[in-house]
């Protein structure tokens, strides 16, 4: 147990090894994995990105026919940012596994601005505020010191938490205003694909284990088959091939209001896609600088600015990849890629994204509560290794998690504030990212002020013991007056965290 200064890792001179090291992202796992997986992945996160095109097309007075269109653009566009992204261009992409899709932070004013000028307005309001987002990236990837694990696990957690009702929601049948909305076989349903996560989970082999997500979507969606659920039907119904149709609901005009309330969304886009950097940076253990960071905003926002073209929306990374990411272990950024592609190819099958299109929200509200609740556990995990000793990181992580929260208990929470506002707030996941950024400058950068004694909330910390550091200890040691010794009276050496 004996820890001396030169045994620091400090201490050793920079190796060619640690550069050459393969990063846990680059990992290659072979043609059939990256299907598998990748496949995994587009399952995961096809109902959400269907569902903006859907209640935009709605909200806009579109036909069936064009929210079609508008649902096929969204997979091609998804696809082609989810390439960027992981494969990356010069000073474009984090080289990372993140599934990018159509943004659901935009919804509520993408409706607002498509009833003063319809689509087009939408478009135009999108492009101008991602050419917008995409001036400011600078400054955004020059925040990683404001990032450490104190603010990334509280982000990390509320993303968690945040997804959670979408789960929920899944599990009841994803449309609240059907009439078996809520219903036992809804419920029973997200339950049984539950269960088969979990039982798949336990099985010894390696490849199944990684593969249960998968697999119980398609149990699910066979059950669901089987019980009268679901339908195979209109699959046949409609194109099986069908390029982009550039500008297909014409061109795209420009409105100051609605670039600026677009661009509100666009900074609240930035927060979000930040913390899932991050976020899959910490759970694939790989580092994320301040140039990744920026690289990773630069292809959301220019993905974003490109959208309209072919008919979609804002892009931003998916929370609810991240969570497969964690629960798979599977790092590599050659499957996401996959995925990428295979999305593309849905975007020019439209076939093929009805057959995706037949598994019902139930068994993707099932395997949902798994994958949400995974992200929540990893920023838990990721607090657990902040230092709460004689600090206020107590109250920091306390009252960032409960202002992040208060949107997800209470939607209606902001209605009587400014639109800015709401579409800022509106959002537990900004919410909680704005105050813990805050307050970690307020007490931990800014200390002018800063009481010597720790308050109650620091107090309430002090006997918290980590097990990483009981492990630690051997048998025979002791403390003395502040100080560690081993059995043979030696002092053991204490090492405290430099910085939160």
């Amino acid at each position: 147990m004996q820890t001396t200064p030169d045994m620091a890792p400090a201490s050793a001179p920079p190796s060619a090894p640690a550069a050459t090291a393969t990063r846990p992202e680059d990992e290659k796992l072979g043609l059939f994995a990256n299907i598998a997986y990748g496949i995994q992945h587009i399952l995961t996160m096809y109902g959400g990105i269907v569902a903006v095109p859907l209640i935009v097309g709605q909200a806009a007075g579109l036909t069936p026919a064009d929210i079609g269109l508008l649902i096929t653009a969204s997979l091609f566009a998804g696809g082609v940012a989810t390439i960027l992204q992981t494969m990356g261009l010069p000073f474009f992409g984090c080289q990372l596994p993140l599934v990018q899709g159509v943004s659901f932070a935009g919804v509520a004013t993408m409706i607002t601005i498509s009833g003063n000028g319809g689509i087009q307005a939408v478009f135009g309001a999108v492009i101008a505020a991602s050419f917008l987002g995409l001036l400011i990236t600078p400054v955004f990837s020059r925040i990683t010191r404001f990032f450490p694990p104190l603010v990334a696990g509280i982000v990390i957690t509320t993303i968690g938490l945040t997804l959670m009702p979408v789960a929920g929601r899944w599990a009841m049948g994803g449309n609240s205003k059907a009439e078996n909305f809520g219903s036992v076989e809804n419920i029973l349903l997200a339950g049984v694909t539950l269960a088969i996560v979990l039982l798949l989970s336990k099985v010894g082999n390696a490849t199944i284990s990684r593969l249960s997500i998968l697999l119980a979507l398609v149990a699910g969606t066979l059950i669901a088959w089987l019980t009268g659920m679901t339908d195979f039907s209109q699959v046949g119904n409609g194109a099986v091939f069908a390029l982009p149709d550039i500008f297909h609901f014409g061109w795209p005009t420009f409105g100051v209001a609605a670039t600026i309330s677009m661009f509100i969304v666009i900074l609240v886009t930035l927060v979000e896609t930040s913390a899932d950097i991050f976020a899959v940076g910490e759970i694939v253990e790989t580092k994320v600088d301040s140039r990744r960071l920026g690289d990773g905003l630069r292809a959301d926002m220019l993905s974003s600015m490109l959208a309209p073209v072919v008919g979609s929306f804002t892009q931003s990374a998916f929370a609810q990849n991240v969570g497969l990411v964690a629960v798979t272990g599977v790092k590599s950024r050659y499957v996401v890629a996959t995925g990428g592609l295979i999305l593309v190819v849905l975007g020019l099958l439209p076939i093929m994204g009805r057959v995706v299109a037949t598994i019902p929200m139930p068994v993707l509200g099932g395997a949902g509560i798994v994958l949400f609740g995974t992200v929540a556990a990893s920023g838990i995990r990721t607090l657990a290794k902040v230092d709460y000793h004689g600090n206020m990181n107590l109250i920091i992580v306390a009252t960032s998690i409960g202002f992040g929260t208060l949107p997800i208990m209470l939607p209606e929470f902001y209605h009587h504030f400014p639109t800015w506002v709401q579409t800022i707030f509106h959002s537990g996941i900004s919410s909680s990212a704005i105050m813990a950024i805050l307050l970690n400058l307020m007490f931990n950068h800014f200390t002018a002020g800063n009481s010597e004694e720790p308050s109650v909330f620091g107090a309430a910390a002090e006997r918290v013991i980590r097990y990483t550091d009981i492990s630690q200890l051997e048998d025979g040691d002791y403390f003395l007056d502040g100080k560690l010794f081993d059995a043979a009276g030696n002092e053991v050496p204490l090492i405290r965290p430099a910085e939160h």
